[in-house]
């Protein structure tokens, strides 16, 4: 039975407003997904940028392994995702004409124990927006502490 890692990026939703999101596949070293599978990676500071048409997932921490020898992985290095032709134009376009970025959501495993990374295509928040996104936050938490009370 493989454990499913979840590592989300909660600083995305704060700060970018999601319009799309996409199943990316990363191509990885041997003693990086070691790492994952153990839960030391970190994806809050990262974000993705085209390199002759490949898209590449920037500034991913991924902590080297810990019985790793020589052959261990550099921590913070770029990592290629893998996506359809089709989706990989769709998102240079968004990029390229309307200004878009594309932000790692969540690196999570499959049932296969395979790694994979939802990255979203997104726009950047306002400073009004992001107070929006707070009142909303303290709204439903206050409603839920209410309904705890009558429970």
């Amino acid at each position: 039975m493989l454990k499913t890692v979840n590592i989300l990026n909660k600083r995305a939703k704060f700060d970018y407003e999601i319009l799309e999101t996409y199943t990316a596949g990363i191509v990885l070293a041997g003693t990086e997904i070691k790492s994952i599978r153990l839960g030391k990676a970190n994806i809050t500071d990262s974000f993705c940028e085209f390199s002759n048409n490949e898209l590449f997932a920037i500034n991913t921490y991924i902590e080297e392994y810990t019985f790793g020898n020589q052959f261990n992985h550099k921590s913070r290095s770029e990592r290629k995702l893998l996506l359809k032709k089709r989706e990989l134009k769709t998102l240079f376009k968004n990029v390229q004409a309307k200004g878009l970025t594309i932000v790692p959501l969540k690196l999570h495993t499959n049932e296969k124990g395979l790694a994979k990374l939802d990255i979203g295509l997104c726009r950047g928040k306002k400073t009004y927006d992001k107070r929006e996104s707070l009142k909303e936050q303290d709204t439903k938490r206050d409603i839920d502490r209410i309904k705890k009370e009558f429970k």
